[in-house]
């Protein structure tokens, strides 16, 4: 059974910092694609950030751009989100996905196959 899981969320003040993480378990991590998404209360689910398996990544949205950078360590198995500079908005649920194929539109939830339960971010004015 594929299991994902995000850990790292937590209680910030704007202007702080948060390093967000994911794990895959029951697939060869190397092998795969990943995302992080959000969604804040009230709102639909947006694409944060993606990257392949060989490390390369496409633009995130441009309300993170120059804020956040997503990463991954193939030995560790785990994806990365590092939050910088945050502000109120950034405030959600956080969620990691993964599939075989990264596909162009990779900010379009529907293309992923396996996502995690969450981690909440919460960024105080």
């Amino acid at each position: 059974q594929v299991q994902v899981v995000e850990s790292g969320g937590g209680d910030v003040q704007a202007g702080g910092s948060l390093r967000l993480s994911c794990t895959a378990s029951g697939l060869r991590f190397e092998n795969y694609a990943m995302g992080w998404f959000r969604q804040a209360a009230g709102k639909e689910r947006e694409g944060v950030a993606c990257i392949t398996r060989t490390e390369f990544w496409s633009p995130p949205i441009d309300s993170v751009k120059g804020r956040f950078t997503i990463s991954r360590d193939n030995v560790k198995n785990t994806l990365y989100l590092e939050m910088n500079s945050l502000k109120p908005e950034d405030t959600a649920m956080y969620y990691c996905a993964s599939d075989r194929v990264m596909h162009d539109a990779c900010l379009e939830s529907p293309h992923w196959d396996y996502w995690g339960q969450g981690t909440r971010v919460t960024v105080s004015s």
